[in-house]
C-alpha cells in the first residue's frame, strides 16, 4: 500500500477502523475524487441493531463525511434465507410480517450518523426485497448461478466450519452467498455501486460479489471489512451477560447504554474512542495518556460521546449527572432507570427476591437468594441478609422510592404507583 491519498481511507486507518481492503490504491483513487458510492447490508434478524453493527455506521459516517456516497441496504429479502455466516445451526426463520417489522425498527438508527435526501451526496436507504423477490428461479440458475463454483463455495468459511463440525447446513443457507453476491452487482448497475463494507466475516461473500460483478459486466468494484472486534478480555463486542446491547431506546434506555461505555476495560478505552466517537485524534491522545485512577475520566468522556450519537447530547448529559450523583456524591437520583409497583403490595408486603427479579435486576428467585447469600443485594444501601425479607411502604425513602441495587453499578428505583 502506497501513502494514501483520500481522506476517506486516512481516516478510517488512522481510527482503526480497516481489516482488509480488496484493493487500496484503486479504492484510495475513487475516494480521492469522491466518486465511491458504498453500501453496508443490514438483515433484519430484531427489532434493532446492536453495538455489534455500530463500526459499520461508523464508517458510513465517515465515508460520507469525506465526500463520497452512502447507500444502507435493508435486507428484507436476504432475511428470508438466513446468513450462515458465523453461526452454528440454522437461524429461525421468519415470518413476511416480522421481517417488515424489524425492518422499520432498524431504520431508525441511520439518519444519527449519515444524511439521506435527493442531493448527489444524499444517502440513500434500498431493499433488497425489491429485487431477490422478483428474481425467477431457473432464470437465476441460468444467469447467475451458473457464474458460481460449488467447489469455492464449499470452501468458504460460512460451510467449510458447518460441514467440518458435522453441523447441518440447509440449501437455504447455502444460497445465502449467491443473493448477497447479486445484492451487490444490482446495486451496481442501479446506483453505481462500487464498494461494499461490512465485518471481516463477510469478507468472502464480499469478494464473491466482485468476481460476480466482474463476469456479468458490471465496472470495477471493491471491498473494504473492519475487525471483528472483542474486547481485551475476550469478550464479543456488544454481547453482555445481561444481553446485547441495543442501539434502540426501547430496547436499552440511555442510562444502560451510557453505563455499558463507562465500563469499559481500561485496556481498551483509546481504541473505542477512536472507534465509537467522534472526538478529535488529538483529544483523543490527550484522554488516551491518562494514567490509573484518572483513566475513569477518559472513560466517562467515552459514555457521554458514544451514547451522545445515538440517544443525542442531552440524554448523554443526563446520564452522566445521574451517574455523578449516584457514584461520586453518594446522593440518591430519581433519575435513575425506576419501575411501578401497585402501592397495595407494599403494603400487603413484597418479597426482597421478588421485587429484584421484577426489576429485572436477577433472572430469577433462585438467582436473587444467591445474590443475598453472597451479600450482593442492597435495598436503599444498606446490604440484605434475610432471603425471606419484604419490602414495605416503611421502606419509602423521602424522595418516595426504594432504591434496589445489585452490586455498585446496577441500580432500579421502586415507585409505588
Amino acid at each position: 500500500m502506497t501513502t494514501l491519498k483520500s481522506d476517506f481511507l486516512n481516516v478510517l486507518t488512522e481510527r482503526g477502523y480497516i481489516h482488509q481492503c480488496s484493493d487500496y490504491d484503486g479504492l484510495d483513487a475513487l475516494a480521492a475524487k469522491g466518486e465511491v458510492t458504498a453500501y453496508v447490508g443490514y438483515d433484519c434478524t430484531a427489532s434493532s441493531l446492536h453495538v455489534g453493527s455500530l463500526i459499520s455506521i461508523m464508517m458510513l459516517h465517515h465515508l460520507q463525511a469525506t465526500g463520497n456516497k452512502v447507500i444502507t441496504l435493508m435486507g428484507g429479502g436476504t432475511t428470508r434465507v438466513g446468513d450462515p455466516s458465523g453461526r452454528d445451526e440454522t437461524r429461525k426463520l421468519l415470518t413476511l410480517d416480522q421481517i417488515e417489522d424489524n425492518k422499520r425498527g432498524i431504520q431508525q438508527v441511520f439518519s444519527k450518523f449519515v444524511t439521506f435526501g435527493d442531493g448527489p451526496k444524499d444517502a440513500i436507504m434500498v431493499d433488497n426485497a425489491e429485487w431477490l423477490t422478483k428474481l425467477n428461479y431457473i432464470d437465476m440458475l441460468r444467469e447467475i448461478g451458473r457464474h458460481f463454483s460449488v467447489n469455492r463455495m464449499m470452501a468458504m468459511d460460512s460451510v467449510r466450519m458447518r460441514l467440518e463440525r458435522e453441523q447441518e447446513l440447509s440449501f437455504i443457507e447455502f444460497n445465502y452467498m449467491i443473493l448477497q453476491a447479486y445484492d451487490f452487482t444490482e446495486l451496481s448497475r442501479r446506483y453505481g455501486c462500487n464498494l461494499q463494507m461490512g465485518g471481516s466475516d463477510q469478507w468472502g461473500n464480499i469478494v464473491t460479489g466482485i468476481d460476480l460483478g466482474r463476469r456479468m459486466g458490471t465496472s470495477q468494484l471493491y471491498a473494504l471489512t473492519c475487525p471483528l472486534l472483542t474486547t481485551s478480555s475476550g469478550a464479543k463486542m456488544g454481547k453482555t451477560a445481561a444481553g446485547a446491547i441495543w442501539l434502540n431506546e426501547d430496547m436499552l434506555s440511555a442510562w444502560d447504554y451510557w453505563q455499558f461505555w463507562r465500563n469499559t476495560e481500561d485496556a481498551d478505552v483509546a481504541r473505542f474512542l477512536k472507534l465509537y466517537t467522534l472526538l478529535p485524534m488529538a483529544e483523543i491522545a490527550r484522554l488516551a495518556a491518562l494514567q490509573g485512577a484518572e483513566i475513569n475520566e477518559a472513560k466517562k468522556v467515552l459514555a457521554t460521546e458514544a451514547t451522545a450519537l445515538i440517544h443525542g447530547r442531552d440524554a448523554a448529559g443526563h446520564a452522566a449527572e445521574t451517574a455523578r450523583k449516584t457514584f461520586e456524591a453518594g446522593q440518591l437520583s430519581t433519575d435513575l432507570p425506576s419501575i411501578d409497583i401497585p402501592r397495595a403490595e407494599l403494603e400487603a408486603g413484597l418479597g426482597i427476591a421478588t421485587a429484584f427479579v421484577r426489576a429485572e435486576l436477577v433472572k430469577s428467585n433462585g438467582e436473587a437468594r444467591r445474590q443475598i447469600q453472597g451479600g450482593g443485594l442492597k435495598v436503599n444501601d444498606r446490604a440484605i441478609s434475610d432471603e425471606r425479607g419484604q419490602l414495605s411502604l416503611a421502606d419509602l425513602t423521602a424522595d418516595g422510592v426504594i432504591k434496589l441495587s445489585l452490586g455498585k453499578k446496577k441500580h432500579v428505583l421502586l415507585r409505588p404507583a
